[in-house]
C-alpha cells in the first residue's frame, strides 16, 4: 500500500523523473502552452506553480528577489539558463534566460493571483503508438480567470405542505365550559332537554 506516497512514478526513477520535470518546465516557460500527456501534465504542475510563485513573491516583495532566484535555480537546475528563443538558421533568436523571463514576465503577471496559474485541457487526439491521452498544459493570460465548464447544481427544494389550520375555542368559552362542567358535578344534576328544568339524581331514581 502506497501510504502517505503522494505523486506520480511515471515509469521512472527519482533523478529521471526530477530531469523530465525540469525539461517540460523549460518548455512551458519557452512556448506557454505545449502538449504531453494527461498524466505528465498532472504530474508536473504543482512543480511549475511552485516556480511561478517564487517569482510572483519576488514581484512583490523585491528584497527578497535574490534568495528567491537561487532557489528556482536550484530547482529548475541547468535549464533555468537556456534561452528563450535559441537561434536557427534564418533567425537570430532571443538570447534572454529562461529565468529572466521567469521573474521579468510570468512572476509579475500573476502578481495578484493567489495560485492557479496553469490549465490542463484534455484533447481527443490520441498520441500516435500507444494511444495515450493527451492534453495541453498552458499559462493563463494576464488577467484572464478560469471559467468552470458546468454550473454548480442548485440545492433541491423541500416543498412543505400546507394544512388547514384547526379551530380552537377562545379562552373565555374554554373557562364557562369548564364552569358549567364543574358546577353539575357539585350539584349531581344532568341537563335536561330543552324546554324543562334538570333532573336530579333522586327523581331520575323514582321514575325508574
Amino acid at each position: 500500500m502506497r501510504h502517505r506516497r503522494a505523486g506520480y512514478k511515471l515509469g521512472r526513477n527519482a533523478t529521471h523523473r526530477l530531469a523530465l520535470y525540469r525539461n517540460l518546465a523549460l518548455a512551458l516557460f519557452r512556448h506557454e502552452r505545449i502538449v504531453t500527456t494527461v498524466e505528465k501534465a498532472k504530474a508536473v504542475r504543482p512543480f511549475v506553480e511552485k516556480l511561478i510563485t517564487l517569482a510572483r513573491k519576488a514581484a512583490v516583495n523585491p528584497e527578497k528577489a535574490l534568495h528567491a532566484r537561487r532557489l528556482v535555480l536550484a530547482r529548475l537546475g541547468t535549464p533555468a539558463n537556456a534561452a528563450v528563443r535559441p537561434p536557427e538558421r534564418d533567425d537570430e533568436g532571443d538570447p534572454t534566460k529562461i529565468i529572466v523571463k521567469l521573474f521579468t514576465e510570468i512572476g509579475p503577471r500573476f502578481k495578484d493571483r493567489p495560485g492557479g496559474y496553469t490549465r490542463v485541457i484534455k484533447r481527443h487526439e490520441r498520441r500516435l503508438g500507444d494511444g495515450g491521452k493527451t492534453a495541453f498544459l498552458e499559462l493563463l493570460k494576464e488577467g484572464e480567470t478560469k471559467v468552470k465548464s458546468h454550473a454548480a447544481a442548485p440545492a433541491p427544494r423541500v416543498e412543505e405542505e400546507e394544512t388547514a389550520p384547526t379551530e380552537q375555542p377562545s379562552e373565555p368559552e374554554a373557562s364557562q365550559q369548564t364552569e358549567t362542567q364543574g358546577e353539575e358535578q357539585q350539584t349531581g344534576e344532568t341537563p335536561a332537554p330543552e324546554g324543562g328544568a334538570p333532573e336530579t339524581k333522586g327523581e331520575s331514581e323514582e321514575k325508574k
